[in-house]
């Protein structure tokens, strides 16, 4: 087929049935192709066995920890964390139903009016936005339930005396979590493409798409604001007072448990769901604007979901493998490297999944194109699997505890004190973008440089379907990187659940535990265990939100694609439109970045403030003489300033984003091209940035915490200085970066075919109206969440009591 003929047939399917939109395209027949003696919807029914057999998985290592050995003392502050975690959760889910008003009124606009769809469905789009919202909402709730029964546990496993269990029990955790997560995403998928009329998926696709994004744009959100407030409130009291970590009789303890949680369980579970999610709307997209023929549309899709299924079965089974080597290697060890482990399984799962990949595409897609592209499509997504692996080793030379940037930041700290601990931090999170940038391109220009090799005869545009499959094998250990990501908050909270239980303070717990548990007490190897984990804890959190980010970016692109071929008919008209010489697409992207840099700032501001508010209430109420544990009361004081901080700060961004938005799709529809292309590639740089300078300064304080053994002292506090700098950095605005950027790219596919459709003097006008809206946000964001003292303060509490 020639281009001009591909490009007729790809307007007459993005066009059918009047509309154009990705709400409008219509799935191919999947019986219509067979593979392996089985037709594409029944090869693809075999994923929801797949999936429910990943989410019984999920259930039963669940209940396998709730079941593991535990002392009282323990369970209890457990019980607590997660009884506040569940109300902070139902808090934001309220609120996330005010945000879903706003979208669902574009949405009824734009579908139900000006596209002119019907009730029915409009009704489906807006049910399927629902059922994404609960995905991200569910799965985030799953993450605080498995963790809070896995802190605790992890915490009195330590007190036998062998690191092992403190490991394991973390990663048992977050492969339940990753598992449940991967599954209930493929399970929801596979309902719309094998169960959904042909001419509704579209609709569902996107529905779903939107609303999962902004679930989790919001927890990620509100909970990296609520985590490092409570986290700063906590840590600087180290200072202050000269307490110990995690110390019971700081109300800000309490918090600083929910906000792992709230920030590094709830974030990240929500995030990873929507990613998953938002690039197989993007990539379904893809396929059916840019392939021309029914039959290779079916053959494409039913790979790329037949790729998602293999992975799931890839991770499980790495993990077992992994399991058994590691018990066999450190079960009875008295020490262990617990980074090693976890870096054996990345690398495991890794290799088998590529390994996987080529067999699989072997077998369904052997005669796909000239009958080579099954290795060249299985190379491309290669190129993102093994970026999976490659990129978190990257990371670790910025943030490992044994990386040479974290030492530098130690020695720094012991001469320079805080000031040279923060420029130290700083230079590693500059270097660290250099070199993750050189990676992110060397990976997308070989899957570009395969992408030339006869992909083109398939489709429109090869080399971004060939960046939307990077992000696709980026995301294809799916599990496991899930798994390394919550082993973080697990063993964070188990070195807090450990303190605040103050079991070596239980009467005769020697005995009780001797003759319940059958071991003897060992207070001082656990401790030690509890903190060098939490340090493997940190670096793995580091090395997974960088995957997550280009995830963003590389889908980005992917969606991005789907706007342009609307906006030029299929790449036929007002392509000089989209190079800076069209000055609006230049300004659109000088526009992006500065709203990144907004972005960094305001979430900034929201945690100084609320941190201050912390720290101001802590320092008044905190009862070092005559009391062993802070008051519950106090504790939930804390807790209910984080929220409200957090909330303050969503609610500002949210509605930012929102109208900022709108109003530069309406501005001009090039401009908006730009800006999105801008808020991708500055995101991408500021939040690798970000992340790992803050990893840098949390494990340079760790260092100094285990190796030194230091603590009390000035270079401590020193490090807990950097610390706290890098908490909002690495926990705030850098993880809200992922889905701000599918958020703002999902919801303008809406917002540009929403805009064009306005005549031009309303356009600009809406414009206008729209970004007025959008500054007196902006304003709100950081002038209306300024820290307030004396006079200013009592006037602002009068006000807000009023």
């Amino acid at each position: 087929m020639n281009l001009h003929a591909m490009l007729s047939s790809l307007t007459l399917a993005a066009t059918e049935g009047g509309h154009g939109g990705e709400a409008n395209l219509i799935l191919p027949d999947l019986r219509s192709v067979t593979f392996l003696g089985l037709t594409g919807w029944s090869l693809l029914a075999t994923g929801i066995v797949v999936s429910l057999a990943g989410l019984a998985f999920g259930l039963a290592i669940s209940n396998q920890l709730k079941n593991l050995p535990v002392h009282r003392s323990m369970r209890e502050v457990s019980e607590l964390i997660y009884e506040t975690c569940k109300t902070y959760l139902l808090t934001q889910a309220k609120f996330i139903a005010v945000l879903w008003a706003f979208i669902a009124l574009i949405m009824v606009a734009y579908f139900g009016y000006f596209q002119g769809f019907g009730a029915l469905k409009l009704a489906i789009i807006l049910v399927f936005s629902l059922v994404g919202i609960a995905g991200s909402a569910g799965v985030a709730w799953f993450g605080i339930r498995v963790n809070t029964y896995a802190n605790s546990r992890a915490a009195f496993a330590s007190l036998r005396g062998k690191p092992f269990p403190t490991y394991a029990i973390p990663l048992k955790a977050g492969m339940s979590i990753g598992t449940m997560l991967i599954s209930t995403e493929l399970l929801i998928m596979l309902f719309i493409l094998l169960f959904v009329p042909s001419d509704l998926a579209g609709s569902c696709f996107i529905g779903f798409a939107i609303g999962e994004s902004l679930g989790a744009s919001a927890l990620r959100i509100a909970g990296g604001i609520f985590t490092k407030i409570a986290d700063i409130g906590s840590d600087l009291m180290k200072i202050v007072f000269k307490i110990k970590e995690d110390d019971a009789r700081n109300p800000g303890v309490i918090a600083d448990c929910t906000g792992d949680n709230a920030g590094d369980s709830v974030g990240p579970s929500a995030d990873g769901f929507e990613t998953y999610g938002v690039t197989g709307v993007a990539l379904i997209s893809f396929i059916l604007l840019a392939v021309p023929q029914p039959e290779t549309q079916v053959k494409l899709l039913v790979w790329i979901f037949a790729m998602r299924i293999m992975m799931v079965i890839a991770s499980v089974i790495s993990y077992f493998a992994n399991e058994a080597w590691a018990k066999g290697k450190y079960g009875n060890a008295q020490a262990m490297n617990f980074e090693v482990p976890l870096t054996t399984l990345v690398w495991l799962t890794s290799f088998v999944s590529v390994g996987l990949t080529f067999v699989v595409s072997y077998l369904l897609i052997p005669d796909l194109g000239d009958g080579s592209l099954w290795w060249k499509l299985s190379a491309i997504i290669t190129c993102g699997t093994l970026a999976g692996a490659i990129i978190p080793e990257v990371i670790k030379v910025f943030t490992s505890t044994n990386s040479g940037h974290v030492r530098e930041v130690v020695t720094a700290s012991k001469e320079g004190g805080a000031s040279l601990n923060v420029l130290a931090g700083l230079t590693a999170g500059n270097f660290s973008g250099f070199w993750m940038g050189l990676v992110i391109v060397a990976l997308m220009g070989a899957a570009y440089g395969v992408s030339t090799l006869g992909v083109g005869a398939l489709m429109l545009a090869p080399a971004v379907f060939a960046f939307g499959l990077v992000a696709f094998g980026f995301l294809g250990m799916g599990p496991v990187t899930i798994a390394v990501d919550s082993y973080g908050p697990v063993t964070d909270n188990a070195q807090s659940v450990y303190e605040l239980s103050l079991i070596e303070n239980v009467p005769n717990v020697e005995a009780e535990v001797k003759r319940d548990f059958g071991f003897d007490l060992d207070f001082e190897k656990g401790k030690h265990y509890l903190e060098e984990n939490d340090g493997a804890g940190n670096t793995f959190k580091a090395t997974a939100k960088p995957v997550l980010i280009g995830t963003a970016v590389v889908g980005a692109t992917t969606m991005i694609f789907s706007i342009i071929m609307a906006l030029t008919n299929g790449l036929k008209d007002n392509m000089d439109k989209l190079s800076m010489l069209h000055p609006p697409f230049l300004l659109g992207l000088i526009t992006g970045g500065a709203v990144i840099y907004w972005f960094s700032g305001a979430s900034t501001q929201a945690v100084s403030t609320g941190a201050y508010r912390a720290v101001e209430f802590i320092k008044a109420n905190i009862k070092l003489e005559g009391a062993e544990k802070a008051s519950v009361e106090d504790s939930k004081k804390v807790v209910e300033i984080c929220t409200q901080y957090a909330q303050k700060g969503m609610f500002n961004i949210f509605l930012v984003v929102f109208f900022a938005t709108l109003s530069f799709a309406f501005l001009e529809e090039y401009f908006f091209i730009g800006y999105l292309i801008s808020i991708a590639l500055f995101g991408l740089y500021q939040a690798i940035f970000m992340a790992n300078a803050g990893g840098a300064w949390d494990n340079a304080k760790k260092v100094v915490e285990v190796e030194l053994k230091a603590k009390g002292t000035a270079l401590h506090d020193a490090c807990v200085v950097g610390d706290t700098v890098g908490d909002p950095f690495k926990d705030t605005s850098s993880v809200a970066m992922n889905p701000i950027i599918k958020f703002t790219t999902l919801f303008g596919l809406l917002a540009v075919e929403l805009a064009i459709k306005v005549p031009g003097e309303v356009r600009y006008g809406a414009f206008a109206a729209l970004l007025a809206v959008a500054l007196v946000f902006v304003w709100r964001s950081f002038y209306g969440m300024r820290i307030k003292s004396g006079v200013e303060a009592a006037a602002a509490a009068h006000s807000e009591a009023a």
